[in-house]
């Protein structure tokens, strides 16, 4: 049997770079974004693979705040139209369907916000605001305990429910008035 401790290893590795790469996004960044949301009829979210999940999650959170939010490419998703917000999140940012959908929004002339880990990116090109988050490490405790996409995806995950408690806040909203937009049928 391999290392035991590996489990372990990986959870405090993951921890500690996830707080390194946070505490390095720019507050002012945030509050730009979060005055889009306050701007908009509409907000769409976008992400391939394991961003998309990150993505879809942070649109549930969206709704049950009482935004409209939609995730782009599932059927039941309205038209992006000008001043509607589209997040789109890359952590390579050079991923095809993700440069189209931000070149597309960007077209309509709905604001772009990129999350990505590469800075100069094809789809912060697009965007109205990036948000940067500084993942790329070539450690072989990375390789390790945090493979492939990993850091991003947990520091996303993160950062999104950080920006939902802050416009939970801003709008005035509780834990219980988003539990009344939760799931309908559970009792």
């Amino acid at each position: 049997m391999k290392n035991k401790d590996v489990f372990r290893q990986s959870i405090k590795y993951i921890q500690r770079k996830v707080k390194d790469i946070l505490e390095q996004v720019s507050q002012d960044e945030i509050d730009k974004i979060k005055k889009l949301f306050f701007k908009t009829k509409h907000i769409f979210v976008y992400g391939a693979g394991r961003s998309g999940l990150v993505a879809k999650a942070f649109a549930i959170r969206l709704r049950h705040l009482g935004f409209q939010a939609f995730v782009i490419g599932e059927t039941i998703t309205v038209p992006v139209q000008k001043n509607d917000l589209v997040v789109i999140v890359s952590g390579s940012g050079e991923t095809i369907p993700a440069i189209m959908t931000a070149e597309i929004a960007h077209n309509l002339e709905a604001k772009v916000v990129s999350i990505t880990g590469k800075k100069n990116s094809d789809i912060a090109r697009y965007a109205d605001v990036t948000l940067y988050l500084p993942v790329s490490c070539d450690e072989e405790e990375r390789k390790k305990y945090a493979p492939l996409g990993t850091l991003f995806e947990a520091s996303v995950w993160i950062l999104l429910d950080g920006l939902v408690a802050d416009l939970l806040d801003s709008k005035n909203e509780t834990e219980e008035t988003m539990r009344r937009r939760h799931a309908t049928l559970e009792q």
